[in-house]
């Protein structure tokens, strides 16, 4: 019987054994050197291999295939959607790596009649589909009068649509705006720490060069004490990285990761657009996921504040069996928009403001690019050439569509995850014992 085409084998971090994984069969096992000689050689003389679905028929295969991408499909469908809105493009920040600095100043203003009409779009195209807005920028939450009365008036529009709102905010007024956040269902608060207060301060400041960690840290605290749900990001480079164990301790010994409003991410900082950070400084997948391996075997308290994926490693650990394979990556144009304060349409907060990358308006007329569209909603594995044939295509799903497009030109081309080594990494950090 042949191997499976979606046999995913990785020599295990720091280990003698092999991990292999295949998504289809939803299959899983850490096996030795010589197992991974006999399974390509087509040897199964306890016809364990073909139960796991390491060998395999082609034709039931395929076959397989078909139902796991329908089951896929019709899943998306009923999936939430997360609804971007970018009140403005400006900020009080001058991050050192802000992909958005380069984008055009934009003359109009947000007002109510292009707030009533996002609302109004979303009630008739979005009618009957779980979804979520989500606040962007920019910085949304801006000092000001003005822009306080805004987001009062977006926050009560949402109110009227029963929709949960998220903010992506660097958390600088947070604390002032802790009163308007209490009148709306907040689904979280995205906010930047990229370090403990040096490392920070020397990478996110206001544009004056003034210090902003202790401001941000006061908004944390008040959102998680008024029970709002808080997501930590720390966007890492080879600047800060090293940075994590101090961060982590800050932020346990804060209290903050007891708290069950608070969870926590890791961005990768990477060339998008504007981004004006230089490449030197920048990390691809496998080696940032190399260090933080690193850093979490000689700082174990590290995965009290954050426990990274390893692609599918983590959620076979605390979950006992694999996820939905991934024919899909890209939620853009699928469960995820993105709209601007001068009435344009995107594919997502990748795209969200970059000239070129406009799919319609929906203000003050209802135009959209449908071709464009439809380009961005058909795009996954069985799209892409280069997928078609990947072995590791289910655990991958294509990367990012917007990364993909910016360095080759078009949206249905691949943006490749290291998977093998992800995995690697994972099943000695979560699996091996």
């Amino acid at each position: 019987m042949p191997l499976s085409n979606h046999n995913i084998i990785t020599p295990i971090k720091d280990s003698e054994e092999y991990f292999i994984v295949n998504p289809l069969s939803k299959s899983a096992d850490i096996i030795s050197a010589n197992e991974v000689k006999m399974l390509k050689n087509n040897l199964d003389p306890s016809g364990e291999f073909s139960k796991r679905g390491y060998l395999i028929d082609a034709e039931k295969e395929k076959r397989a295939f078909k139902l796991a991408y329908l089951d896929f499909t019709e899943k998306r469908e009923a999936d939430e959607t997360q609804l971007f809105f970018v009140p403005n493009y400006s900020c009080n920040f001058a991050c050192s790596y802000c992909y958005q600095e380069g984008y055009n100043p934009v003359q109009q203003v947000l007002n109510t009649d292009i707030i009533d009409a996002f609302f109004n779009y979303v009630k008739v195209e979005f009618a009957g589909r779980p979804k979520y807005v989500t606040v962007f920028g920019g910085e949304p939450l801006l000092p000001g009068e003005n822009q306080r009365k805004l987001i009062a008036y977006f926050l009560n529009k949402s109110n009227e649509a029963k929709l949960d709102v998220a903010f992506v905010t660097n958390g600088y007024t947070l604390l002032s705006y802790i009163d308007l956040l209490k009148t709306a269902s907040i689904r979280e608060i995205q906010v930047t720490l990229d370090g403990t207060e040096e490392v920070h301060d020397a990478r996110r400041y206001m544009k004056g060069k003034q210090p902003t960690f202790s401001k941000i840290v006061e908004g944390v605290d008040a959102c998680l004490e008024a029970g709002i749900n808080i997501n930590l990001r720390m966007v890492v480079d080879k600047e800060n990285l090293s940075n994590l164990p101090d961060l982590s301790r800050f932020a346990i010994d804060r209290g903050w990761t007891i708290s069950p409003y608070f969870k926590t991410q890791i961005g990768r900082n990477y060339e998008l657009h504007f981004c004006n950070s230089t490449p030197e400084k920048l990390y691809d997948r496998a080696t940032l996921y190399n260090h933080l391996y690193e850093l979490l075997k000689e700082h174990p308290y590290i995965a009290e504040f954050y426990k990274p994926a390893f692609s599918i490693a983590k959620y076979i650990s605390e979950h006992k069996e694999l996820p939905t394979a991934l024919f899909d990556s890209c939620p853009a144009c699928k469960t995820e928009w993105a709209f601007d304060f001068t009435g344009t349409i995107y594919s997502c907060t990748a795209t969200v403001g970059n000239k070129g990358d406009e799919l319609g308006t929906f203000y003050p007329t209802i135009t959209k690019n449908e071709k464009a569209i439809s380009e961005w909603q058909n795009r996954d594995i069985t799209t892409i050439e280069e997928c078609k044939t990947c072995n590791v295509a289910l655990a991958c799903g294509g990367g990012c569509a917007s990364v993909a497009k910016h360095k080759n030109g078009h949206v249905n081309s691949p943006d490749c995850r290291p998977i093998k080594e992800l995995l690697s990494l994972g099943a000695a950090y979560y699996l091996k014992d």
